[in-house]
């Protein structure tokens, strides 16, 4: 009779076991559907920068894709290159820091300071 009674105890605290496992397995997989939303809805946007008091404009997809580029006429100078050349990098660098920010404010809504790696 007490080897019954362990083997009944045992059953019942493995079923509660099973239960909190399937629910933190139900919330992991509901807060992966909200995390895929939000990055499709990040992926969606789209950020706009300049450089050089606005002589490059540069727009940027939540993707991190260059989507374009507008140029001032004036800074088009065939003497200068250069100087055209760090503007647009300048810009880009810019749209995709703001890119990543807005990414981690926005997956961070989400998690609420989970302490999940790499959000």
């Amino acid at each position: 009779m007490g080897k019954g009674m362990r083997a009944g105890k045992k059953n019942s605290a493995n079923k509660g076991a099973k239960n909190s496992q399937m629910q933190q397995m139900q919330q992991l997989q509901a807060l992966q559907s909200q995390m895929q939303q939000l990055q499709d809805e990040i992926e969606a946007k789209e950020i706009t920068t300049t450089a050089g008091g606005g002589a490059v404009e540069i727009v940027i997809s939540g993707k991190k894709e260059l989507k374009s580029i507008k140029l001032k006429p004036e800074i088009v100078d065939p003497d200068d290159i250069e100087m055209l050349q760090d503007l647009i990098v300048a810009a880009v660098n810019e749209g995709i820091r703001q890119v990543e920010e807005m990414s981690e404010n926005e997956m961070g809504k989400l998690t609420g300071g989970l302490g999940i790696p790499g959000l």
